[in-house]
């Protein structure tokens, strides 16, 4: 039996690849092996094309075909990442921001570009409540605790590469998120090639990480590796 793709595991904004743990171990009883990485826009000052930088040398790193995974922020770096990566199979974006060309986060919501002087976006202010409001408590508090400034930049950044256009792309709508509205995940997700949904919020990788595990492990293993 020939093993399943490697995922390569890209965290959303404020965050780490810390946050993943939980998953990883899940995906280790699945039998599936798993990378991450730190963008440097989460405690720094880089933008996108830092971010996309590091996810490359990651996938460059890696042996043999690899399925990205992206949440939230993530998905930008990383659909800018899979455009030149020849070994990646799939990307799945996990209520992420699966953005075209020429568009930007603030961008797709509207909103202004703040001003030059403004270098970083402070934690929000009920993180608990946005990011883990299904998670354990005390799983939710540690997680909150481990947040960092993002970059500001991240956010104004104009996208230049959809690598999904050209790689199969996998959408998970998180249908109780507080962080990113469904509705936004749902236009998002109509440029996917396929989509699930899962019953949580904004974080299932804490919040139900042996469902979210079948669920990628059931994506990665449909294909041939």
């Amino acid at each position: 039996m020939t093993a399943p793709p490697t995922l390569l595991l890209v965290h959303g904004a404020w965050h780490g690849g810390w946050c993943w743990d939980r998953l990883r171990a899940a995906m280790e009883a699945e039998g599936v092996d798993t990378r991450t990485v730190d963008l440097p826009s989460a405690g720094g000052l880089g933008g996108i094309a830092e971010d996309t930088r590091v996810v490359r040398e990651a996938l460059a790193a890696m042996a043999g075909p690899v399925v990205v995974v992206a949440h939230s922020y993530g998905g930008i770096p990383a659909g800018q990442a899979v455009a030149d990566a020849p070994d990646v199979v799939r990307v799945v974006y996990l209520a992420a921001f699966q953005l075209d060309v020429g568009e930007s986060l603030l961008g797709f919501y509207g909103a202004p570009v703040p001003p030059a002087s403004h270098e970083v976006e402070a934690v929000p202010g009920d993180p608990v409540d946005l990011f883990y409001a299904d998670v354990p408590r005390t799983v939710a508090e540690e997680a909150a605790a481990r947040l960092v400034p993002q970059s500001a930049k991240a956010f104004s950044d104009v996208v230049e590469r959809a690598g999904w256009h050209h790689v199969p792309s996998t959408y998970i709508v998180c249908e109780h998120d507080r962080a990113i509205p469904v509705q936004s995940q749902e236009t998002l997700a109509a440029r996917a090639d396929e989509v699930h949904r899962m019953a949580t919020g904004h974080s299932p990788f804490l919040s139900a990480p042996a469902e979210l595990a079948a669920l990628l492990s059931k994506i990665a293993r449909k294909i041939p590796a």
